[in-house]
């Protein structure tokens, strides 16, 4: 017997049980498509993530200072000679600093907007976009004029529009917008009271005057290129270290650096949840197995016959892990068109970029087949090693 014998008899052995088939190839067809599926949407969410940093900046280093000893502590003006010795490395440097208390507009105080206090470069280590006006200047920050820049929802939902050239208190003292940023999302102008659009950035020496804090604690700038981010990373940390002595009184942090740890643990998280997946894929196996045994059982009088006939040992043996393969096959095919149904609903449910994983898809559907022929590998053998006698005497 050759295998396009084997296979046909395969076929035409499935088609002839189809619910039980259909029952067999159960556990190959959920294993399969789980791994699709899992694979699919993680590595949408993966090409959404790393869009995301995009959009939040991939050159992006902040720097966070914990320590409150005012006899060591590094300056603003230390942080910009820092980035003026490494231009090749350092540039877009921003003080930031929080300012609690929230803004009153008309009568209304709005205590859950945030104020913050930043620098003229401030956009451009956040990719800030203006929908009309200007940002903070250098000489905003020099004079500390009392002119800000809001958000999106701020000027929709609680200027009503009209931000523009309008006045705002902050601690009691009216602040003249200069500038609207655009909508992070539509959803935070709707519904963003709190969120990143429900904002109001002044200059970041006027918050110092205020007597808020004594000293700047976060920073934010860019590297030069994403290449070099390690290399500036480590010319910041060679700054800090002078001044602090050691590095438990900050931390410096590159958004390439962010990147990597989120998408780590990520694929850690994928890889789990495709181990698991993949014990479907062992179930069905072993459901394989099992069948397989059932029915050389059943067909025991069958491989008597054939074997008085003429046919070998390894003719049945072939016969039995083709029908398996078979079995296994067929359940990894409507496998992947169950992943891949379940994938395009699910990305588009959850508005992720469609990912197909050509790579996962011939590994499921190659294990699925292996699995098959491996575990109807033993009742392939137990029929080949049937005496006829035994077998057509069989009840």
């Amino acid at each position: 017997m050759d295998i396009r014998q084997a296979l046909v008899m395969a076929v035409k052995s499935l088609l002839a049980r189809k619910v039980r088939s259909l029952l067999t190839m159960l556990g190959i067809i959920v294993g399969v498509a789980a791994v699709i599926a899992i694979m699919t949407i993680g590595r949408g969410t993966l090409a959404q993530v790393e869009e995301q940093f995009e959009h939040l900046g991939a050159n992006m280093i902040t720097v966070n200072i914990y320590s409150r000893d005012s006899t060591r502590q590094i300056s603003v003006e230390d942080m910009y000679a820092l980035v003026e010795e490494n231009p090749d490395l350092l540039c877009d440097l921003s003080p930031s600093v929080g300012l609690s208390g929230g803004i009153k507009y008309g009568n209304t105080r709005y205590g859950k907007t945030a104020v913050a206090g930043v620098g003229e470069d401030y956009p451009k280590t956040q990719l800030l976009e203006l929908a009309e006006g200007n940002f903070l200047q250098y000489m905003d920050v020099e004079r500390r004029s009392n002119v800000c820049v809001v958000g999106s929802y701020v000027a929709e939902k609680i200027m009503g529009g009209q931000a523009l050239g309008n006045t705002l208190k902050i601690r009691g003292r009216n602040y003249t917008v200069i500038g609207v940023l655009i909508a992070y999302d539509e959803f935070s102008v709707q519904n963003g009271e709190g969120s990143v659009d429900d904002i109001v950035y002044i200059p970041y020496s006027n918050v110092l005057k205020m007597g808020e804090t004594a000293f700047v604690s976060n920073y934010t700038l860019n590297s030069v290129t994403r290449d070099c981010s390690e290399a500036a990373v480590a010319a910041i940390e060679a700054e800090l270290l002078d001044c602090y002595a050691s590095d438990d009184y900050f931390k410096v942090v590159s958004q390439k650096e962010r990147m990597a740890m989120l998408l780590a643990m990520q694929n850690s998280m994928l890889s789990v949840l495709s181990a698991i997946a993949g014990i479907a894929l062992l179930v069905g196996g072993v459901g394989i197995m099992n069948i397989m045994s059932v029915s050389v059982s059943e067909r025991t009088r069958e491989i008597g016959v054939r074997k008085s006939f003429g046919a070998r040992k390894r003719d049945i043996r072939l016969q039995f892990i083709i029908e398996a393969g078979s079995t296994s096959a067929v359940g990894g095919l409507l496998g992947l068109a169950s992943g891949l149904v379940v994938s395009l609903i699910a990305c588009w449910f959850r508005q992720l970029p469609f990912q197909l994983a050509p790579d996962a898809m011939l590994l499921s559907f190659g294990v699925s087949v292996g699995l098959g022929v491996v575990f109807g590998f033993l009742p392939a053998n137990r029929a080949a090693r049937l005496e006829p006698i035994d077998a057509l005497r069989y009840d």
